[in-house]
């Protein structure tokens, strides 16, 4: 395999794992094993430290290929646990407020669900990576900052009620780029007339990479082990 030309990697990232700690894990390795100081790593799709899933990484001239796995559909297999919010809409913060859940039943919760199928306006969470004035929404919400964030347009394809034990559910969602799944759940949960945060989320998809097509870090060095190395300078 050659790096600097450019390879295409699928990884499942780990759970508390950031998207970047992944990158920077195989890098260290490849290097090592490549004896070179400097070498083009990067991801497509961020992926959060509470999300696991698939995460593709490309090398070298590769690289230049990421917006174009961004622009893929991604498919994700999401937990929510109904009545009760986070700051960060999912479990990096503790809950700050609980709703009634009482007169929700797997009807209503199907028939929310779809309503949220198609072209949809959605507000990504302060925390988040979006930028305001150059800073990331996140940075100035842990500061303790006032975040505005304006509403973006994306689509999802589909949501599948996979588990409906109440007060959580468990859904699948196809979606475009820039979609967040946190977000998604605090509008289902507005949408059933109580709130929602994320227990859980997998990325099981993007484009026609799955999770099976997938290596984990403990298998990078297996691989490394394994493939044919080519080292040339760009």
């Amino acid at each position: 395999m050659d790096f600097i030309a450019g390879e295409v990697l699928y990884f499942n990232k780990p759970l508390k794992w950031t998207s970047f700690d992944l990158v920077n894990r195989f890098r260290y390795k490849l290097s090592r094993k490549l004896k070179m100081k400097k070498i083009k790593v990067g991801h497509a799709g961020t992926l959060d430290p509470l999300a696991t899933g698939v995460m593709i990484i490309c090398t070298g001239k590769a690289t230049k290929r990421i917006d174009e796995f961004q622009y893929k559909t991604k498919e994700y297999v999401a937990t929510l646990k109904l009545g009760e919010t986070t700051p960060s809409f999912d479990l990096e913060k503790e809950v700050d407020a609980v709703y009634p859940t009482d007169h929700i039943t797997q009807s209503l919760v199907e028939k929310v669900l779809k309503q949220f199928i198609g072209t949809i306006e959605q507000v990504p969470p302060v925390f988040s990576a979006c930028k305001v004035e150059g800073k990331r929404a996140y940075e100035l919400a842990r500061n303790g900052e006032n975040v505005s964030l304006k509403p973006k347009t994306l689509v999802i394809d589909e949501i599948e009620l996979l588990e409906c034990k109440l007060p959580i559910i468990k859904i699948r969602v196809v979606c475009s780029k820039g979609t967040y799944i946190r977000a998604l759940a605090r509008d289902i949960g507005v949408a059933l007339q109580s709130g929602a945060h994320l227990i859980a989320l997998e990325r099981t998809r993007i484009g026609d990479v799955t999770l099976d097509k997938c290596m984990m870090p403990e298998d990078i060095d297996a691989f490394l082990d394994h493939v044919t190395l080519v080292a040339e300078k760009e």
